[in-house]
């Protein structure tokens, strides 16, 4: 494990150049990816709606795309998790975030690509890696297993074809490439459990054993997560539970 972590984290770092450059030219980073989405979407059925393939600056896409909301492309979202492709995004998309409702739904459903994947969500926690191993240049990261709290999934039935809904977090840890499963816990049957109390006597259960480095969720859940582990194992604090733990990765909360 040490030749193991020495070599990923001399490899995270190497991110870091290209993340001095995301930060240096941060509008032509922008411009860039504002025109391979539209090149990627140019050819679907919205692309073809309002014409990308005709759009050749931000001023134009103001003047021919108007603003929309969750309202205005429910219906598009509907077609495509009943199986409808080619309708937002052209690659095939059967996972669908759930969000809590902040318009006349209760819950909205966001389409989740394997290029959004791949792009976003996986890119910012190689590059959230990237950072903590620059900045902490005797980093033991990789010796151990990141512990990742995520919600759970639900399989979605229309006729033959099948989509799914869930948590964010339940769709990147359903979809992770395998380097990135070998130093995860706990497994993934535990991981996308729905049922809450269970699930948190298993999670503790399997990762009280483990040498957890890093901790990623969300931060009001994590803590209940930390307590009840606490309480299991009689410790005091995590740091008795998980000598190694390095750094707790999570995004921004009310």
């Amino acid at each position: 494990m040490p030749v193991l972590n020495s070599i990923a984290s001399w490899w995270m770092r190497k991110r870091m150049h290209q993340i001095e450059l995301f930060m240096k030219y941060p509008h032509d980073v922008q411009n860039e990816w504002f025109r391979k989405l539209l090149v990627e979407a140019a050819n679907t059925e919205w692309g073809k709606k309002f014409r990308y393939n005709e759009i050749n600056s931000l001023q134009k896409f103001r003047e021919r795309v108007p603003l929309q909301d969750y309202d205005t492309l429910k219906p598009f979202i509907e077609r495509m998790r009943k199986g409808e492709q080619n309708v937002l995004w052209p690659s095939e998309v059967k996972w669908f975030a759930r969000s809590s409702g902040t318009t006349s739904d209760k819950s909205k459903f966001i389409p989740i690509t394997k290029e959004s994947l791949d792009g976003c969500h996986y890119n910012g926690g190689r590059d959230m890696v990237a950072i903590h191993c620059t900045n902490n240049q005797d980093t033991q990261l990789f010796t151990g297993k990141n512990l990742a709290l995520a919600g759970s999934l639900r399989t979605d039935r229309f006729g033959l074809y099948e989509s799914y809904h869930g948590d964010l977090s339940a769709i990147v840890v359903s979809n992770l490439p395998m380097w990135a499963e070998f130093l995860r816990a706990p497994d993934l049957e535990i991981a996308l459990m729905d049922e809450w109390i269970s699930k948190l006597d298993r999670l503790a259960e399997t990762t009280m054993k483990e040498n957890i480095t890093s901790i990623a969720g969300v931060p009001s859940w994590m803590m209940v997560l930390l307590r009840h582990i606490l309480k299991r194992s009689g410790k005091k604090s995590i740091c008795e539970v998980w000598p190694g733990l390095e750094v707790f990765f999570h995004g921004g909360v009310n």
